[in-house]
């Protein structure tokens, strides 16, 4: 016998189910991480009462139908799944329990007697953490190959293993992932995110030969050579930064295990040295997969964003100039600065030839910018304190191109001493640009 703590709203649906006389029960997810002594987020029914059925006693509460390949009810978001129709002898539920993916998910509990019902072991495979597809691995894949990324997913987040024959299938079955919508595997790889080691939820995938079908621009890091400043190679590199980004940041970790995939077509043998210039500039790859995986724009532009200004100098001794500079072209990638220093700092701790930051390294970086932000300098050509409609009534201009050229002008030198941000001192800086170009 277990306890499983329920919810008032979980309660009532189960109540109402009772009072009508159908059997009911807590599966899947709960059920799972109560054995593994957590608490269950997500409380989902399996009841004997049929689809319409639930529609039908829930008239006053908020019901809705959703899933294509396993239909199920949400009363008031809680979700309420009906038998499926198998066609095999086994009782209610154990006729349910035996089309779910894993068998670590097979298992329910009753709340009337709270007793386990587990007819394919799944406590002991979670035990032995094992993730073990129930009964035919490979009918298990054909109905829904996403599956194969969910096993790699459950195998990390309980630290197991996939069993020998379920990882057999997915070997053989691998490519059948590309018959999947890009946004279905898009959500098992935010979900991963949010575990302690995602790490270990792509190597799991390389394992199994998914890797390559999800994010061929990582899978091809594998084995190569960091280079002469890293003693790991691109791949492991990837792994440790993007572990050591904060797990309630999806987009910015999966920035991080994906920051350096650049660097397979950026290498270069330079003086008998593997090179990598410019790697962060080399992002054609990883956008092809995060457009397959149907990331939406904004979040797509963020990880371009990210990968490219992660190599951007942030020192002890950076001068206000640069951390100027430095700003600017985070405003204009519309970057955070802290989402910028968490990805320095977790860059560096993956590099295993060099020791990471220091708590006072950090907090050297975090004065400068902060300095830098508290007096509000200019990021922008919008900030400048004279307009283009100035500029042209200034110089006898006509709208053109050449005024852009003359406000980003402005906008170095202003960059290089804030203190010129004024509406007579630009006015001058631009006559006298012209003077000494009169072409202009």
């Amino acid at each position: 016998m277990i306890d499983i703590a329920l919810p008032a709203p979980v309660q009532f649906v189960l109540n109402r189910l009772k009072q009508k006389g159908y059997p009911s029960y807590i599966v899947g997810g709960a059920v799972r991480d109560r054995l593994l002594e957590k608490n269950p987020t997500d409380m989902d029914i399996l009841t004997r009462a049929g689809i319409d059925e639930v529609r039908a006693l829930f008239p006053d509460q908020k019901v809705r139908c959703v899933g294509r390949t396993f239909p199920v009810c949400r009363v008031n978001d809680i979700e309420v799944a009906s038998p499926r129709q198998t066609g095999d002898s086994d009782p209610f539920p154990e006729s349910d329990l035996g089309c779910r993916d894993f068998t670590v998910n097979a298992m329910a509990w009753c709340p009337e007697r709270h007793t386990l019902i587990d007819p394919f072991q799944g406590r002991v495979d979670l035990d032995n953490r094992v993730i073990r597809f129930t009964r035919d691995p490979a009918e298990r894949v054909d109905e829904d190959p996403v599956r194969m990324v969910r096993a790699c997913r459950f195998s990390a987040r309980i630290g197991g293993t996939i069993e020998p024959a379920s990882m057999e299938t997915i070997l053989l079955k691998a490519d059948q992932i590309k018959q999947v919508p890009g946004e279905r595997i898009k959500t098992e790889v935010i979900k991963a995110m949010a575990m302690k080691r995602p790490s270990l939820f792509f190597d799991s995938l390389r394992q199994a030969r998914l890797l390559k079908n999800i994010f061929p621009s990582l899978d091809r890091c594998f084995d190569l050579d960091g280079g002469p400043h890293h003693n790991e190679t691109v791949f492991e590199h990837c792994m440790l930064v993007g572990d050591a980004l904060p797990a309630k940041q999806p987009w910015l970790r999966l920035a991080g295990f994906l920051h350096d995939t650049g660097k397979f077509d950026a290498a270069r043998m330079k003086d008998n040295y593997l090179t990598f210039a410019g790697h962060e500039t080399c992002t054609r790859a990883v956008e092809t997969d995060l457009e397959r995986l149907r990331v939406s724009g904004n979040d797509l532009a963020y990880i371009l964003s990210l990968i490219r200004v992660h190599m951007r100098p942030l020192q002890p001794d950076t001068t206000p100039k640069a951390v100027r500079r430095l700003l600017a072209r985070l405003d204009d990638a519309r970057l955070d600065v802290r989402d910028f220093l968490r990805m320095r700092i977790a860059d560096r701790k993956g590099n295993l030839k060099k020791h990471p930051y220091t708590r006072s390294e950090i907090k050297v970086f975090l004065k400068k910018t902060g300095r830098c932000i508290d007096q509000k300098p200019v990021l922008n050509m919008n900030g400048l304190a004279i307009s283009g409609n100035r500029i042209m009534r200034l110089l006898s201009m006509k709208p053109g191109p050449e005024v852009g050229r003359i406000k980003q002008y402005l906008f170095e030198r202003v960059l290089d001493r804030p203190e010129l941000n004024t509406p007579e001192q630009l006015a001058q800086i631009c006559l006298d640009l012209q003077r000494k170009n009169p072409e202009r």
